[in-house]
Parts: structure tokens; C-alpha cells; sequence
């Protein structure tokens, strides 16, 4: 698979798109406190979406090497998942959670993804410094993608804010990366969330991409649950996930998936 580069009339469709994404998340994520059912946030999400006339991404959409589809709109991972958590009437949110909600949408036949992670009720500080490493390497990994850049000083920016953040020795998770978003909802290229700065795919005008950082309260290796998509940290520590579309122009990146 090639890197696909949109057309103006593709660009003008993924930011009416990403927006409309933006705006259902931000909606979702209010609605989280303790006693909430993931089951209904996956609900919600896709009655918004619905109601727009546009169509969520994940519903069915079976991954390469996925033994069956998606069965949900939306992936909600609390605390130790990672992502891909599948919603569920008996999974009840408690006070000092941490909730992953990752999103995407179709609109007019084309993708936009975007994921934050949004505390339940109050969370503890170790949670507010992960989220808030987590949030500020999407950040940086943002800034770096220039137009005449490569990948990887996306991947090395990415790195050295996790890395930089502190005391604490933070888990990147590295099975997992961001991708290209467009026709599909993974397309060409890979965009690793660790590597050497000046390396890879060079970043053209009208390339459109997600950067999605994953990062872990300890260490970066994860597990795989029985369901086959929930993906867990190792050791049983929280884990924060936050992803935004842009797209890559000459100079500074355009993030699509914001709501103005």
C-alpha cells in the first residue's frame, strides 16, 4: 500500500468530517461519571452519529488478523486497557477511573480518528501526570510534522517528551502506532510513537495522518484479552491515549479533528 495523498475536494470532506468527530467526542466525554456503563457511552456515540447521517468507522470493521468484527462504535479502555476495550452493560465506571474513548468516523466516504482520554469524577495525581505526558507528546509529535519532514521526527518528538517528562519512567507502548486516515481508516504510513529523528516517509502537502500516542504508568509491554482486541499494560498500570487527525500542509500541520 502506498501513502495516498487527498485531493482539495477529499481535504474540504475530512475537515467537515473531522469536526463533526470532534464535536461527538467532546459530547461523550462529558457525559462520563461514576455509575455510567461503557455500554452507554458506546450508545450515545453512535446515536450522534447516526443522526448526522454519517456512519462510525469501528462498527463492524474487522482489522487485518481480527478473528471477527468490531462489535461496537466506540473502543473504551479504562485504567490498565489500552485500547480496543469493547463496551459492555456490566463494565460500570467508578470514581478515579481514567477512560480512553477512541473514535472514528466516516463522512462522505471518507475517515477521520481521534481519541482522548478523560478522568472519572476525580482522578489521583499519578493519573493527571500520565494523561497530561500523554496529551502534551501528541503535542509535540503535532508540531514536528512539518511539511518536508520525515516520520520520524514525529516518532522522535513524540519520544523525547515522554522521555523528558520526569522522574517517572513512563512505559511507550510499541506494538502500537498512529497511521495514515483517509479512504481508509488505516492507511500507509506507520508512525511509531519512539524513533530517530530525520528518518522515514518524507511529509508531503496533502498527506493526512493520526498520531496517537499510548503511554503506560509502568512498562510498555502489553497483553491481549481472551475477546481479541482488548489490549491491557503488562503489569496491571493505568495506561492514557490521546489521537488527532491533521493534515500536512507546507508549513504547520492542520489538525482536522478539533470542533472550530
Amino acid at each position: 500500500m502506498a501513502i495516498i495523498i487527498k485531493s482539495p475536494q477529499e481535504i474540504e470532506i475530512l475537515r467537515e468530517g473531522g469536526k463533526r468527530l470532534a464535536t461527538v467526542l467532546e459530547k461523550v466525554g462529558k457525559t462520563i461519571k461514576p455509575g455510567v456503563s461503557t455500554w452507554e457511552l458506546d450508545q450515545y456515540a453512535l446515536k450522534l452519529i447516526t443522526e448526522m447521517g454519517d456512519s462510525p468507522a469501528f462498527l463492524n470493521y474487522r482489522p487485518e488478523g481480527a478473528d471477527k468484527p468490531y462489535p461496537a462504535s466506540l473502543c473504551v479502555s479504562v485504567n490498565d486497557e489500552v485500547v480496543h476495550g469493547i463496551p459492555s452493560k456490566d463494565k460500570i465506571l467508578k470514581e478515579g477511573d481514567i477512560v480512553s474513548l477512541d473514535l472514528g468516523l466516516k463522512h462522505r466516504g471518507l475517515f477521520t480518528d481521534h481519541a482522548i482520554t478523560v478522568p472519572v469524577g476525580e482522578a489521583s495525581e499519578g493519573s493527571k501526570k500520565l494523561m497530561s505526558v500523554t496529551k502534551k507528546s501528541l503535542e509535540a509529535g503535532i508540531w514536528a510534522a512539518q511539511g518536508g519532514n520525515k516520520i520520524g521526527d514525529i516518532s522522535n518528538a513524540i519520544e523525547k517528551c515522554i522521555r523528558g517528562s520526569g522522574a517517572i519512567k513512563y512505559g511507550i507502548v510499541e506494538v502500537l502506532s498512529g497511521h495514515g486516515v483517509g479512504k481508509k481508516i488505516h492507511e500507509d504510513p506507520y508512525i511509531p510513537n519512539f524513533g530517530k529523528a530525520g528518518t522515514g516517509p518524507k511529509l508531503v502537502p496533502g498527506m493526512v495522518i493520526a498520531i496517537e500516542p499510548m503511554v503506560n504508568n509502568g512498562t510498555k509491554h502489553v497483553t491481549i484479552d481472551e475477546d481479541g482486541y482488548t489490549i491491557r499494560t503488562a503489569d496491571g498500570k493505568k495506561s492514557a491515549h490521546f489521537e488527532h487527525t491533521i493534515l500536512i500542509t507546507e508549513g504547520e500541520p492542520e489538525v482536522l479533528t478539533k470542533v472550530s
